[in-house]
């Protein structure tokens, strides 16, 4: 069985807001598995559904450009926030996302090659830390809007069937804010529906109602699940009174895609408490 250590606690206390022996109890009965331990605690606790921005441990930029009906979103990583404010950094990630667009070149070995691999081997030897180019996305639709949250850590592209570049920034800005994982509910993946079926399944089972009552209350769940995870579902971020989907038709436009990246988004370092660890070794080598 894998070891419960101290800093898988302190993630699923950080992701689910439980106490410190409660995860641990959970994360032992996993096997030290985080996402198996949040899934079983929503099953038997009712928990709300945990963070869902992964641990955004690495570091960088992200940046959009969009010209007429093609946009480019990226990301290129760093170890620090102190690399990520360099000055030459910065150039680096606008050389990255010109040729990227320039190209209409999103996968990243093939973008790197050549004269910009060299560039960020020359800016690892000058910041003294590794960088990284990690991903890039791209839409080609009739209308094309960006956007990138004023601290640089949030990027979205949104690209739809009409309307303006401007309609297209305020669903871009919305994408940043809520997070939407689909553009519609028909587009959610079958495999997500079903566990999230299953989860409220195993909730509603412990209120000891009727099988019919059961069935409907896991319905109206799964509805409300695709509505808040869908994007023209959406109350708009900035007038909570229409929807998304009604802003866009209102300005005779439809939701073609999105890409949103966030800087570090499902990477995780292992975080380390020292003290802890000293604390630990101080123990064993007084047994």
């Amino acid at each position: 069985m894998s070891q419960v250590t101290a800093s898988l606690v302190k993630e699923l206390r950080d992701r689910t807001g439980l106490g410190m022996m409660e995860c641990k109890k959970a994360l032992v009965e996993a096997g030290a598995d985080v996402d198996k331990a949040i899934e079983e605690l929503r099953k038997s606790s009712g928990m709300k559904a945990a963070k869902k921005a992964g641990r955004t441990a690495a570091d960088g930029l992200v940046s959009v450009k969009v010209e007429g009906d093609y946009g480019v979103v990226l990301e290129v990583n760093s170890e620090t926030d102190f690399a990520a404010r360099d000055e030459g950094f910065k150039a680096f990630v606008s050389s990255v996302l010109g040729k990227a667009f320039s190209n209409k070149q999103t996968d990243v070995p093939a973008l790197m090659a050549g004269d910009l691999e060299s560039a960020r081997e020359s800016l690892v030897q000058k910041i003294g830390e590794n960088i990284s180019a990690r991903r890039a996305a791209s839409i080609e639709a009739p209308v094309v809007g960006g956007y990138v949250h004023s601290n640089n850590r949030i990027a979205v592209i949104v690209g739809l069937t009409g309307g303006t570049e401007d309609l297209a920034k305020d669903v871009a800005m919305h994408v940043a804010a809520l997070n939407p994982t689909v553009v519609s509910s028909d587009q959610m993946p079958a495999d997500a529906i079903e566990a999230e079926r299953a989860i409220y399944t195993a909730q509603a089972l412990d209120s000891g109602k009727p099988a019919e009552i059961v069935a409907k209350m896991v319905d109206g769940r799964v509805s409300k699940f695709l509505k808040e995870s869908s994007l023209i579902d959406q109350p708009f971020v900035k007038d909570p009174d229409t929807t998304v989907g009604k802003l866009v038709a209102a300005g005779g436009a439809q939701v073609v895609s999105f890409a949103r990246f966030e800087v570090g988004e499902g990477i995780e370092v292992e975080e380390v408490d020292f003290a802890a660890e000293v604390a630990a070794q101080l123990a064993s080598s007084n047994e």
